[in-house]
């Protein structure tokens, strides 16, 4: 098949849905297809994929920009500005099938009404599926030919309207795996519990609250891997009530398996996320999580893990304090179970399923 993947964020970021559409359209090419990637970024003379520049203004830039439909957050504004370079490189022709999880823009012009043939195309729920469920505003003008539905709960709603398949995010168990930690080199404490959230600095990821809750045990060191409009605001929370025991740090991606094997604990505390990828990462390297308890992060991490009713910052530093004793057989179940993900097996399930929506269109 000739696929094509196109969101701003590629080959510039290293997130949740960059990471997840590069690791797919990596394994797609090992097994035969022709796969192009249009994103923001630079070209990697590594990937075995065709790379495409189009160029956008950084999120970052708009992250005090007005909130209004259409353009609701930064990301949207990136989108915006993504558009005339997806337009200048997407001939539907040469493409089989598209893929996107970017809404509204991206969405409309790989299937803009205008196009007289055009593939079908395939949206991916790893921002959430409002696209898809919604009736109002600009989400009454989605549409696919198919849906991958990253959790159950998307699937159970979605299942009814749209051609779905229930397929997870994945993980690279070479690149994370358990080995020595690296805390002198990361600048960590060598005593003491460290505890490691990997997060977007926004609202629902409710970082604030889990700087409260290791403030509550004397001995515990909070590590923030991530970047986002609350920065200042996360700074502050953290001089006051963590003086000392704090350190937020953006770093490339190729660093982050060595600061998850230098922790002890990890915390994420969202409560709806759409997959969470961060969850894998920590349980290929072995670390105990704690996180908010929901039939969605079960389904991910299993019942063994730390979930609790995250409302309570000093549940949740009991929850830490638990982690920390885990066992080493936890830990080889953890492991076991984040290798169930392996990106090879989710993209063989990408394949069956762009394969049965190309035939069927």
């Amino acid at each position: 098949m000739r696929i094509l993947f196109a969101l701003p964020g590629l080959h510039r970021y290293d997130r949740g849905a960059e990471i997840a559409f590069i690791s797919i359209a990596t394994e797609l090419c090992k097994g035969g297809d022709i796969v192009t990637l249009v994103g923001s970024g630079c070209e990697r003379h590594a990937a075995p994929y065709q790379f495409l520049h189009a160029a956008s203004v950084r999120r970052e830039k708009f992250e005090k920009f007005p909130s209004m439909p259409i353009l609701r957050n930064e990301y949207a504004y990136e989108e915006l500005t993504f558009v005339p370079g997806l337009l200048r490189h997407f001939r539907p022709s040469d493409f089989d099938v598209t893929i996107t999880c970017g809404y509204p823009f991206t969405n409309w012009i790989l299937r803009r009404p205008a196009l007289r043939t055009r593939p079908p195309h395939v949206f991916v729920t790893q921002n959430g599926d409002w696209p898809a469920q919604a009736r109002n505003s600009e989400y009454r003008f989605f549409g696919c030919e198919g849906l991958v539905c990253t959790n159950p709960d998307f699937y159970e709603t979605n299942a009814q309207r749209w051609r779905c398949k229930l397929i997870p995010n994945g993980i690279d168990c070479n690149k994370f795996s358990v080995r020595p930690a690296s805390r002198p080199e990361l600048g960590l404490p060598e005593d003491g519990v460290v505890v490691l959230m990997v997060s977007a600095l926004i609202p629902s990821k409710r970082v604030e609250i889990g700087i409260e809750a290791v403030s509550q045990i004397p001995d515990a060191y909070l590590v923030v891997a991530g970047d986002g409009p609350l920065r200042e605001q996360i700074d502050a929370a953290a001089k006051r009530l963590l003086p000392g025991r704090f350190k937020r740090l953006t770093v490339q991606a190729d660093y982050m398996p060595a600061i998850y094997r230098s922790a002890d604990v990890f915390l994420h505390l969202s409560k709806d996320e759409s997959f969470g990828n961060v969850f894998l990462e920590a349980m290929a390297c072995g670390l105990p999580i704690v996180a908010h308890d929901s039939p969605r992060s079960r389904w991910i991490v299993g019942d063994d893990e730390y979930l609790v009713d995250t409302e309570n910052p000093t549940e949740i530093a009991g929850k830490i304090e638990q982690a920390r004793f885990s066992s080493a057989p936890q830990q080889v179940r953890r492991v076991t179970k984040a290798a169930e993900f392996s990106w090879v097996k989710i993209a063989q399930m990408y394949r069956q399923f762009l394969q049965e929506i190309v035939a069927s269109t």
